[in-house]
């Protein structure tokens, strides 16, 4: 079984099922909704400063798997000998602007001069909290493979990123990276954008990630849909699911999931151990910063799943494990 390709009408991409994206006729409610909330959306004390000992990645990680949470959807991903980076967001805002917008909880554990050698990098969709321009400019030039969805790799292009070394993917599609891991497009339920005039002009992805010994997903960004059950029944199992958990409302379900719908797909996919992504980082959803992840604890016990849950800038082997690290900043 294999995933179909992307549609579109004109210019815009489609999800597989009616999707409900929050556009203008929704902005009203959703702005009387952060008016009126009363949630800890920013945390009161200051998260962190976590610092990355990079002298770990001189030894290979034991079990082969080995994950390195940096914030939000950024990760670091030792994989069967490979390095691969997430989404990475390096800036203290996700916005159009360092001078206003969303701004991060904590300074990115491990600067970028001291990541280690990368064998590529990911890039889901173009929303700000996930394709970075200053981030991004930081790689210019270099000889890293970049790994994209349809549209996404004009972004890279003008930033700087060789155009030889950007690999641009419809669903379904896969490329190799290197000779060893297999590296696989996927859909997700969301849209795309970085202004109000090119709405879902660029595509949306997950990504499978299948090394000798491995079968991992990285889910990006996604509302709830049948697109799990044939992702796992195509790709699966898998030894890990990253699944976004957080920046969730009542008035965009169709495109962030939460953690009951998020473990839901976990159990879709036939994932043995789930670790939640798009949390604890920006706040971007009128809930409390620390509400993701603590209801995520609770649908693990109640759902039989097994959670991986790291403290950020520590490299983790992959295995049931939860650090609680954001208990000690609560009130």
């Amino acid at each position: 079984m294999s995933l179909s390709g992307s549609t579109k009408k004109g210019k815009k991409y489609q999800n597989t099922i009616p999707t409900d994206e929050a556009g203008f006729g929704k902005m009203i409610p959703i702005l009387k909704e952060y008016i009126n909330n009363k949630a800890e959306n920013i945390p009161k004390k200051q998260l962190g400063p976590f610092k990355t000992d990079v002298s770990i990645y001189q030894t290979p990680p034991e079990s082969g798997l080995r994950i390195t949470w940096v914030g939000h959807s950024s990760l670091l991903i030792e994989i069967d000998g490979k390095r691969i980076l997430t989404d990475p967001v390096w800036s203290d805002r996700v916005s159009f602007s360092q001078s206003f917008g969303p701004k991060r909880f904590f300074q990115p554990p491990i600067a970028l001069d001291d990541l280690p050698t990368l064998d590529a990098v990911i890039v889901s969709h173009d929303h700000y909290d996930h394709l970075d321009k200053n981030t991004i400019k930081f790689f210019a030039g270099k000889s890293i493979p970049f790994y994209c969805s349809l549209g996404v790799g004009q972004y890279l292009k003008n930033w700087g990123i060789l155009e030889n070394y950007i690999f641009q993917l419809d669903w379904g599609d896969s490329a190799m990276i290197d000779h060893d891991v297999v590296l696989t497009a996927a859909p997700a339920r969301h849209f795309s954008g970085r202004g109000v005039i090119n709405r879902n002009e660029t595509l949306w992805s997950s990504f499978v990630i299948k090394g000798p010994k491995h079968n991992i997903f990285f889910g990006a960004d996604s509302g709830y849909s049948p697109d799990f059950k044939e992702i796992g029944e195509a790709y699966g199992p898998f030894d890990l699911t990253m699944l976004e958990i957080g920046a969730y409302g009542k008035y965009w379900p169709d495109i962030h999931m939460g953690p009951d719908n998020a473990s839901n797909a976990n159990i879709d996919l036939k994932g043995k151990l789930m670790m939640p992504l798009h949390w604890g980082t920006f706040s971007l959803a009128p809930h409390a910063w620390f509400e993701p992840v603590e209801r995520l604890v609770q649908y693990g016990k109640d759902k039989n799943i097994k959670l991986f849950i790291p403290k950020p800038g520590e490299p983790t082997e992959v295995k049931e494990y939860n650090s609680e690290w954001w208990k000690e900043y609560l009130s």
